[in-house]
């Protein structure tokens, strides 16, 4: 290389910038040169005159952005017990009900949710319809982050918010809603995953038989979550028993789910009980637009 072309690299040769095979060459033409070598020592002495701006860093600003940009989680107190909560900044992303050690809740939360999150206080509205659900109240409205899911667990998931507070709908319902009648299995695995309950009440969803079915963190507590909520679990035990599906009101004309709102309104006078969607339509009745049981039924 001739001069003017290693001069060029000299500050990034000094800087320690340059690729090997530059740097061998320019090391062989600074053997050689007896004004380059002048040149070097120039932009050494030049570079020691400027000073460097060297700041530290505001306290907790890494804290900061991350709780800013990044999943954090929290752990909070409800009225049935312990609850970690993940969040960011477009909502959040996951209720895990119980305790769980925070190096234990990250890997979970990265399995599940393929992402990962650090520890953070969360913050007051977030804690807020957590608590309130889980009081069986009816939650403040507030987003949650189902990024990453599959098109079929979030459109399942967002339906559940259509069951009404104090109400039961069976899995079949909720895969007829979704498009996908013939899906329940693939119903009852969205719910068993879901990762927000409580503010995607999955523990509305139960057995088209009866009972209250599985739930991820105890059929014990999915009753008590629906007892506070006002559904009458006694009273849908012992349909259950009498294998009553539906509710005929005789006044109305029309049939519902036991927990409808309409339902609930019927005279015990009025109340016919009906076995399936057959049986109601043989006896003149008509699907309630409210609970909307026909959906069964297609």
């Amino acid at each position: 290389m001739r001069c003017k072309e290693i001069r060029n690299l000299l500050d990034a040769y000094r800087t320690g910038e340059l690729n090997p095979a530059d740097v061998l060459s320019v090391s062989r033409h600074l053997a050689e040169c007896g004004v380059c070598p002048e040149e070097l020592k120039f932009i050494e002495r030049l570079s020691a005159l400027i000073p460097v701006p060297r700041a530290a860093a505001p306290a907790g600003l890494l804290t900061r952005v991350l709780d800013e940009t990044a999943d954090c989680f929290g752990e909070v107190g409800t009225e049935i017990g312990n609850a970690l909560i993940a969040f960011n900044r477009r909502g959040i992303t996951m209720v895990y009900l119980g305790k769980m050690e925070p190096s234990e809740f990250e890997k979970y939360y990265e399995q599940r949710r393929g992402r990962h999150a650090h520890p953070a206080a969360v913050p007051e509205g977030y804690a807020r319809v957590v608590c309130q659900a889980a009081a069986g109240q009816q939650p403040d409205r507030l987003p949650v982050d189902l990024e990453g899911l599959a098109p079929f667990e979030r459109d399942v998931l967002r339906l559940l918010t259509k069951i009404p507070r104090g109400q039961v709908r069976p899995y079949r319902w909720l895969a007829r809603e979704a498009g996908r009648p013939k899906a329940v299995r693939a119903v009852g695995n969205t719910m068993a995953r879901n990762p927000i309950p409580l503010l995607l009440p999955c523990h509305r969803v139960v057995p088209s038989q009866g009972g209250v079915g599985n739930y991820a963190f105890g059929s014990h507590v999915k009753r008590e979550l629906l007892l506070r909520e006002g559904v009458p679990m006694d009273e849908l035990d012992e349909l259950a028993r009498r294998r009553v599906r539906f509710l005929g009101c005789k006044s109305t004309g029309i049939y519902c789910f036991p927990t409808c709102r309409d339902a609930r309104r019927m005279l015990p006078s009025n109340r016919v009980p009906l076995a399936d969607e057959a049986e109601a339509g043989r006896a003149g009745f008509r699907p309630c637009l409210h609970c909307r049981p026909e959906t069964l039924a297609s």
